[in-house]
């Protein structure tokens, strides 16, 4: 099975738990499994990462923000990150 991941970094903008929502649903379609990576960047240096379904993103559409959170990391601004 193939599999995708998705994050959310930066600054929180309208229309994220609608983006995630549709992949998450266009990826069930056709069959792909599909991750979350948690508080962005931070989340994928530390391996916060969570299966979604369609269950899990079914009622996020009129909530604020996005479910698996943004941030940024000064890690990655470094040349060793």
């Amino acid at each position: 099975m193939k599999k995708i991941a998705v994050f959310t970094s930066g600054g929180d903008a309208p229309g994220m738990n609608a983006c995630i929502r549709a992949i998450v649903r266009g990826a069930a379609y056709h069959n792909v499994e599909v991750f979350g990576i948690v508080r962005g960047y931070n989340g994928m240096i530390k391996g916060d990462i969570i299966p979604l379904h369609s269950q899990s993103v079914s009622n996020i559409i009129q909530r604020g923000g996005t479910i698996l959170k943004s941030a940024r990391s000064k890690e990655f601004m470094t040349y060793e990150g």
